[in-house]
């Protein structure tokens, strides 16, 4: 794990956390997001988690279905928390930052807080299985996986660092697909919320093979 915190359970992560809505932002566990933080109650987030040994922030999606007010949109249930394991200032005000996931989690409650951040009580217990790295590897098809990310690369015109991909591990290729898929907040909810990591390959395959056949159908363009 890329990071000098170890986590090996549920009980080594707090059950308040704060929360940040970002819509399309898949974050898996072991994954890597790069952030650019620039509004004022963000970066407020930041300052107190960077105050806490922990350094814990949750990433959820506003829930694109049920949408309510753009100042504090509706979320989805589960999202993933990461730890802060680089962080730059850029001189302008903003922070550069990259979080790794550690674990998905359940909103429990959403808290009165006077932070002008969101904060959520959370479970992580429904998804023990993310503290074990590279759990059911085997029983993805890799084949098929990488099939439909050739079909993918060849419908849109796009090339891709082939030496990576054949080296990376299958959780690693998985979750990274999922997390740079150009899909929908629905679709990445889905993938977030699979069960285990063979059926978010099959969710991955299903969703490209609905979008490569949407965009082979007349008046579509390739997906970008």
């Amino acid at each position: 794990m890329p990071m000098n915190a170890v986590y090996e359970g549920p009980a080594d992560l707090a059950e308040v956390i704060p929360v940040f809505p970002l819509p399309g932002a898949l974050l898996l566990p072991r994954g890597q997001m790069p952030l650019n933080i620039f509004e004022p109650r963000y970066i407020e987030m930041i300052d107190d988690a960077l105050a806490d040994r922990r350094r814990l922030i949750g990433m959820i999606m506003p829930d694109a279905g049920n949408p309510g007010p753009e100042s504090r949109p509706n979320l989805y249930r589960v999202g993933c928390v990461g730890r802060i394991t680089q962080i730059a200032e850029s001189g302008d005000g903003r922070y550069l930052l990259q979080l790794t996931g550690i674990s998905r989690f359940r909103i429990e409650e959403e808290l009165k807080v006077a932070t002008a951040y969101r904060q959520c009580r959370v479970s992580y217990a429904p998804f023990a299985g993310d503290f074990i790295a590279r759990k059911g590897e085997e029983e993805v098809d890799r084949h098929t996986l990488l099939q439909a990310l050739t079909d993918f690369l060849d419908a849109n015109n796009l090339k891709t660092d082939w030496e990576g991909i054949e080296e990376a591990p299958n959780e690693a290729l998985v979750n990274a697909l999922a997390m740079m898929s150009p899909y929908g907040s629905a679709e990445k909810q889905a993938l977030l919320e699979a069960p285990d990591l063979k059926t978010r390959a099959e969710i991955l395959v299903a969703v490209t093979e609905i979008e490569l056949a949407k965009s082979k159908a007349p008046g579509e363009t390739p997906l970008q």
